[in-house]
């Protein structure tokens, strides 16, 4: 056999060896084929990435996403509007204009002639205010509650109006505590007034203490 019938014959198997392969490429095509359908023929779903990756997506949500039942699909209560109580008249002839922004959560503009005096704010807890020798507590269930006079000024112990006891002590610049204390010598209740006035509810007597160390009480 000279070189050349050498050749051929190896072209040959060659081309035999490519010819299976495909055979066998063709035969495995089919048979995933078959296997993407059911018994009736028709063609099975085929997952995607996406819903096969365990994570959640924009896409994957749609239109089908349920809205928040407290929110009304919104993430919180941020984007809603502050929905208006109506104005209110303080003991000293301006208006109160309180505005609810949540849950136990109030504010107070103080207005007189147009212009907002003051701006008070309840967020889970009662605030006060001494707004130039009349106080006022808004309460974190929106109450509003205005006096004048009846003041106590600097360290010291003080009766007040309701039974109650208050002993003043200055921590520091701008920064006094009032220890609130019932018949019985306890401590029923504290205000701290750092660089702003603090006021409170203490049972139906209203409560200011300003951040000069001024106290008062109302029932």
């Amino acid at each position: 056999m000279n070189a050349n019938t050498t050749v051929r014959t190896a072209r040959r198997r060659t081309i035999r060896i490519a010819a299976a392969a495909l055979i066998a490429a063709a035969s495995f095509s089919l048979t995933a084929c078959n296997n993407d359908t059911d018994d009736t023929g028709t063609k099975k779903p085929v997952a995607s990435a996406e819903s096969s990756s365990g994570g959640s997506s924009s896409g994957a949500q749609g239109s089908d996403a349920k809205p928040d039942a407290k929110t009304g699909g919104k993430t919180g209560d941020t984007d809603k509007a502050p929905s208006s109580t109506g104005g209110q008249k303080l003991a000293d002839g301006s208006t109160a204009k309180i505005d609810k922004l949540g849950t136990q959560h109030y504010r107070l503009k103080i207005i007189n002639d147009g212009a907002v005096l003051a701006t008070l704010e309840a967020n889970q807890r009662d605030a006060g205010l001494d707004a130039n020798g009349m106080y006022v507590v808004l309460t974190l269930g929106g109450e509003v509650h205005s006096w004048m006079g009846g003041e106590h000024s600097g360290p010291g112990t003080y009766k007040l109006a309701g039974g109650w006891t208050a002993k003043v002590t200055k921590v520091g610049d701008a920064h006094f505590r009032a220890d609130i204390i019932g018949n019985e010598g306890s401590v029923d209740g504290t205000l701290e007034a750092n660089q702003h006035d603090d006021g409170m509810d203490a049972n139906g007597v209203y409560i200011v203490l300003s951040a000069g160390g001024v106290i008062s009480a109302h029932e």
